[in-house]
């Protein structure tokens, strides 16, 4: 399914006109993983077309912060950049919103918020973790579109133990699913490698997640 020209803005039409930016209505690839009994996560291989032409738009938005995390005395800078677009449906890329729409569709959640990680090159990473706030919630769906350069993707249960490795690249799309969030927790390592810009697009569910505060 290619993604209409007339819902991209005047800046993203002249990036994207005569290429072809698609996704996969079907999630033909789609292979599920169970991790335990009661979660799972479904890898889709090339479920987006052309993805440096989507991550060379996302690179040059203003949104991107150097964001500092508290490390035993001290805060220090998280090894990759950040935005957030706490409104899916207001960003300065609508070709979000088109991608959020696809997704919530397939997994009849809707999503509406974005989270933007920006990888400048093998140093940065992030380690294991999970996300927040969607870890208060007993379930939860979170897509995590991958955008350039190839980075492992890991899993550990939260309790410890051995790892599960993906290989997610460029257009790949990644969604954790029933309880990952809450008993599992994810990383992206650094790579002994030489690597280069990667963007990973986590798209969330406000309210979802302002229901289960308000119970």
């Amino acid at each position: 399914m290619a993604v209409p020209i007339d819902k991209l803005g005047p800046a993203q039409l002249r990036l994207f006109r005569g290429a072809e930016l698609a996704i996969d209505p079907t999630f033909a690839k789609a292979k599920r993983i169970r991790l335990d009994a009661t979660s799972w996560i479904d890898h889709v291989p090339d479920w987006l077309t052309c993805d440096d032409l989507l991550l060379n738009t996302l690179a040059s938005v203003p949104q991107w912060e150097q964001r500092q995390r508290w490390m035993f005395t001290k805060f220090v800078d998280e090894p990759r950049l950040t935005a957030e677009y706490p409104n899916l449906y207001d960003t300065p890329i609508p070709m979000l919103a088109s991608i959020g729409h696809a997704l919530s569709r397939h997994y009849s959640v809707r999503f509406d918020t974005a989270w933007l990680n920006l990888y400048r090159d093998q140093r940065d990473s992030t380690g294991f973790h999970a996300d927040r706030p969607a870890n208060k919630l007993e379930q939860a769906t979170i897509p995590v579109l991958s955008l350039g350069e190839t980075r492992r993707f890991q899993l550990r249960p939260t309790s410890g133990g051995s790892s599960t490795t993906l290989v997610v690249a460029g257009g790949d799309l990644i969604v954790m699913g029933g309880r990952c969030q809450r008993d599992w927790v994810h990383a992206v390592p650094k790579e002994t490698r030489r690597a280069g810009v990667r963007i990973s697009v986590n798209f969330g569910s406000g309210p979802q997640l302002r229901k289960e505060e308000s119970d």
